[in-house]
């Protein structure tokens, strides 16, 4: 496989960039619908296919699955950190090494209910945010910088998009 071809596997919806002038609210109903649509998108797979890595050497979609659940867990955590302490240091996680632990071979249906749970929390809070709200920071001690909640939020309204990709395109590519 080429590296293009590979990039695109990885990156299916581009990577990552922040557009400081974009609609926060766009990036709200992502974070509303994606329980939804991931679940959508899941709830007839065989064991089989969610065992099947979206790209050579990639995670499986049951993994991917589970991934959302603990880093959207953490996300929502990171924000009402924010909120309610001066610019706090959050705790990075080894998310490569969280992917190979046992729970990540149980069954989806608990991530998808921690996924419905944190997203319904999740809007709530950001529907209750004002703009300066979305000028408070964390510390991201991986990266070496500050990100307010407008950045963070844009990030996750990608990383949503992102791994939907990840299984939508795998269906498609496999007929599914």
């Amino acid at each position: 496989m080429t590296e293009a071809g590979l990039n695109q596997l990885k990156y299916p919806v581009g990577k990552f960039t922040f557009d400081p002038a974009a609609d926060v609210n766009a990036f709200i109903l992502t974070i509303i619908d994606f329980p939804g649509k991931i679940r959508h998108e899941t709830e007839q797979l065989t064991v089989h296919q969610l065992d099947t890595p979206y790209r050579p050497d990639g995670w499986t979609i049951r993994q991917v699955i589970h991934h959302c659940a603990d880093s959207h867990q953490n996300a929502f955590a990171r924000f009402k950190l924010a909120l309610t302490e001066d610019t706090p240091v959050i705790k990075p996680y080894r998310e490569n090494l969280w992917a190979v632990q046992p729970d990540y071979h149980e069954p989806i249906q608990p991530s998808l209910l921690i996924l419905e749970g944190v997203h319904h929390r999740w809007a709530a809070l950001l529907n209750s945010m004002n703009e300066t709200d979305f000028e408070q920071q964390y510390m991201h001690p991986e990266y070496n910088r500050k990100f307010t909640l407008r950045e963070a939020l844009g990030l996750y309204d990608w990383h949503c998009r992102h791994h939907l990709a990840h299984i939508t395109e795998l269906k498609k590519r496999e007929g599914w």
